[in-house]
């Protein structure tokens, strides 16, 4: 700025003599609201600014799950140009568009980097497909499913007008009213007869695997009706995942593409948060309240608060005194007198008496946090209130398990995944597990569960209980393959087993793991005192699941998934066998270090149930918890309690939960129904109550799966989800085709199929054929059809494309024919042209915010001319 001289006239109310640097000036404030919109027109400039590109689709207005070229600019308007004024559905994501790169100036070190992440994808991809841990694997997600005790009927909208056709069938059974009298529409007769008999055997092979053969000669010849991995497959496949996690180059890679990520949804959010509000406005009735949740992670043990649990306290001691609980040193002992024993009566106790609060003592002392469980520190009350097998068969338990089932079924909107322990140190330990849910009538639709069995081998082998490993998975697993064979043989274990989802594995990941052999012995063999590691846990849980699954489906009973414990603490190891053979993970929190591995979450969207709660009291402090960046790249993470007995001070555990999470990571209302939204997709109900809880369409990808009037998740953001993830597969599959010298087609030496969601129409192949025919042999050799990635078809549904058409999924989202030759999607994004050179595919820039130097001279769709087949 110009200086006044001294014969000018100064500011008003200043004489000509003070100098400028000595004139008084106003003192700045800050205003937010002129902030707020300054920043918001900013971002719209630069999004205009970059937006301005020709569009790869007729249809401009929707979202690209995959971003096609097309060859001629001047058919095709600037997304500028095509943008609704309602909604500005493309967001960030049409902002942040991605260049096509010239292939020449691709390092041979990105193909590399690529062809490992997407042979590590398929790695996964085999392991899981073995196990059946997928969504058309277990056939209660079949459409003749049924569930007993029948959910009840829905209040609302089309779901009630879709029961009506099974009131017939439904009209005899016993109907109550939700959260009361828990248990009696179940009947024990209503589940008879079981199934018969199997003719398929098992037998324990030398590896302590349980395999499955289709008679007894088979059995005798060794050919087994599924083959799974070897331990030292296992062990080779696992190091295989860990040399490309810490693999410099591509720790690098992932770690640039995820801070991409993060700042793509964070622009994304500027442009969009005031249209996904008015979304949302625009929904009846719903909002977070009332959108379906579901805890994924959560201890039945510790299910309950701390207050629910010393009012039960209390009542028993004034209304059964004089019960007899517990026998311990050869005498009986009532309730009154466990009570004198430590001198206490119902008055004395309180919440600060009971100490099972974890919040101050417990941070990374996991000893100290088990001793939590014992109410006033003592393990004989924990025995009495919060154990299934006791002197008293566990009845006090169940009679709080149904006080909190109550609870649940009031709230309506709130499901559980209980994980409840089985040790493994005795083989009837299911046996009395199933009767335990079964003579107590613990069935309620809300209500799931998971088996856990804690790391607990060293704690035996000390005891003198075991000699060795191999009798800890004979105690897991045997009575599992006899009720598979003959149901008859253990009724209640099978009825129990209808409601169980999958196996957990459970200890303190902070443990220190040291490898005393170089090759690990078998389990037979593993007669040490030493505590074998967590993968080699993990494997055998893995390998007998698997040959248990192919049994069970075989015979039309449910499957089973694996949802360990992961990533709390310990090594990186432990987040590599979970990516390599598990269905979901719980907490996952050290993928914060290990970049690698979180891009692979993310590429697959495993599923991560995240407790901040829980390791804020534990591992990690509130704000360093990774939870809301893996929510903001994109990543499958749901939120759960963990244990409400310990960490939570609210009758709602889990909406403390997300309130928590919502004030200290400012999410907003879209974030919390999209985190809801997460919890039920990972969840193992059955696919009928998803489809009732989300849509009928939720098993599709992308907005054709989203019910904005069920989830309160509008398209706009499922769609720049989906794209974005599409995008980055996309990027995968392309340079590690190029590194391997193969088109991007298929992987494993299979095509992969090409889902009902992007099939050309019959009209568009046609068209397609004529204008090859009508080309010169050069052209027809660089303009091929595209086929959609392998490692994408598992996004468009997410179970197999094939298997999900068994399902009888509506097919409202099918292909139809388009002028232009285009893949097509009914309600969902345009995929634009269907057929390009593969070198000029459009993705995600590699290192954002670095424009190639031909998007800057303006040939943005690469060398195609006036005669290239149209997209």
């Amino acid at each position: 700025m110009e200086e006044n001289q001294p014969n000018e006239p100064g500011p008003v109310g200043e004489t000509r003599d003070i100098l400028p640097r000595d004139r008084q000036l106003r003192t700045p404030t800050y205003d937010y609201a002129y902030e707020k919109s300054m920043s918001h027109a900013e971002a719209k400039l630069f999004y205009q600014h970059h937006s301005n590109i020709p569009s790869t689709s007729p249809q401009a207005a929707g979202i690209n799950p995959v971003h096609f070229p097309v060859p001629d600019e001047d058919d095709h308007p600037s997304l500028a140009g095509d943008i609704r004024d309602d909604g500005d559905t493309s967001g960030a994501s049409r902002g942040m568009m991605n260049f096509a790169s010239d292939s020449n100036a691709v390092t041979p070190e990105l193909n590399a980097i690529c062809h490992k992440i997407r042979g590590l994808l398929d790695l996964r991809s085999k392991y899981v497909g073995l196990s059946l841990q997928t969504l058309v694997g277990n056939p209660n997600n079949r459409r003749d499913w049924t569930i007993y005790p029948p959910p009840p009927e829905p209040a609302w909208g089309e779901d009630k007008e879709t029961t009506k056709a099974n009131e017939g069938s439904q009209a005899e059974q016993r109907r109550r009213k939700m959260g009361e009298d828990i248990g009696e529409d179940f009947d024990l007769s209503e589940c008879m007869p079981l199934p018969g008999e199997s003719d398929w055997v098992f037998k324990l092979d030398a590896s302590s695997v349980y395999q499955v053969y289709e008679n007894d000669k088979a059995a005798s010849s060794g050919h087994p009706v599924v083959k799974t991995p070897s331990l030292r497959d296992f062990y080779m496949d696992l190091d295989a995942v860990l040399d490309v996690s810490t693999d410099g180059p591509a720790k690098s890679f992932s770690f640039k593409r995820l801070s991409y990520l993060e700042g793509k949804f964070q622009l994304y959010s500027l442009l969009n948060e005031y249209q996904e509000i008015a979304d949302s406005k625009k929904v009846p009735h719903r909002d977070f309240y009332n959108v379906r949740k579901v805890d994924t992670h959560v201890h039945h043990s510790a299910c309950m608060n701390q207050k629910h649990l010393l009012r039960f306290i209390k009542s028993k001691m004034k209304k059964s005194p004089d019960e007899v609980v517990l026998y311990r040193d050869g005498k009986h002992l009532t309730l009154k007198e466990v009570f004198e024993s430590i001198n206490l009566t119902a008055y004395d106790l309180s919440i600060d008496t009971l100490d099972m609060h974890a919040h101050t003592d417990s941070f990374h002392r996991f000893d100290k946090f088990n001793l939590k469980y014992n109410p006033v520190g003592e393990s004989r009350l924990r025995e009495i209130f919060l154990k299934t097998d006791n002197y008293i068969k566990g009845r006090y338990l169940a009679e709080i398990t149904k006080e909190v089932m109550s609870d649940l079924e009031s709230s309506k909107y709130q499901m559980v995944e209980w994980r409840i322990s089985i040790y493994g140190r005795s083989i009837q330990e299911w046996d009395k597990l199933a009767a335990w849910v079964v003579d107590n009538k613990l069935f309620s639709p809300n209500v799931r569960w998971l088996v856990q069995v804690p790391r607990l081998y060293d704690v035996y082998k000390s005891s003198g209980m075991m000699e060795n490993f191999e009798q800890v998975i004979t105690n897991v697993f045997q009575p599992l393959f006899e009720v598979t064979r003959d149901p008859s043989s253990h009724p209640k274990l099978h009825i129990f087993l209808q409601r169980v989802i999958g196996f957990d594995s459970v200890d303190d990941e902070s443990k220190a793991e040291r490898r005393l052999y170089r090759k690990y012995p078998i389990p037979k063999e593993w007669n040490t005192k030493q505590n074998p590691p967590y993968t080699y846990w993990v494997y055998f849980m893995f390998a007998n699941m698997a040959s248990l699954n192919y049994w069970r489906q075989h015979r039309g009973f449910n499957t089973f998934v694996l949802r360990p414990h992961c990533g709390e603490a310990g090594d990186s190891d432990h987040l590599a066998v979970g990516f390599l053979c598990c269905h979901s993970i719980s907490h996952g929190i050290l993928l914060r270090k290990v970049p690698m591995l979180q891009y692979l979450f993310y590429l697959d969207q495993i599923g991560i149930a995240m407790s901040p709660l829980s390791n804020n009291a534990l591992f990690l402090t509130y704000d360093k918890n990774p939870c809301a960046h893996f929510f903001r790249r994109g990543l499958n993470v749901s939120l759960s309690t963990d244990d409400p007995l310990q960490f939570a001070f609210t009758k709602e555990p889990l909406i403390e939960e997300y309130s928590v999470a919502a004030q200290i990571y400012k999410f907003s209302a879209v974030d919390m129904c999209e985190l809801a939204k997460h919890s039920v997709e990972q969840c193992g109900f059955e696919l009928s109550l998803k489809e009732r809880w989300l849509g009928s369409n939720c098993s599709l990808a992308g907005v054709a799966g989203n019910n904005v009037a069920k989830s309160n998740v509008p398209d706009i953001r499922e769609a720049f989800r989906h794209e974005t993830l599409v995008g980055e597969l996309a990027l995968i599959e392309r340079y590690s085709a190029q590194a391997a010298g193969d088109e991007v087609t298929a992987v494993g030496g299979y095509e992969s199929p090409i889902p009902s969601i992007l099939k050309p129409s019959p009209d568009s192949r046609t068209s397609r054929e004529k204008s090859n025919r009508s080309m010169d042999s050069s052209t027809q050799s660089d303009t091929n059809e595209f086929k959609v990635p392998s490692v994408l078809t598992h996004l468009i549904s997410r179970g197999e494309p094939d298997g999900l058409d068994s399902l009888d999924l509506p097919q409202s989202h099918t292909s139809a024919s388009n002028d232009s030759g285009g893949f097509v999607c009914d309600n969902g994004p345009n995929t634009g042209g269907a057929t390009t050179r593969p070198g000029a595919l459009l993705e995600q820039k590699i290192f954002p915010g670095i424009v190639h130097e031909r998007a800057q001279r303006g040939n943005v769709l690469g060398r195609g001319g006036p005669d290239q087949e149209e997209g």
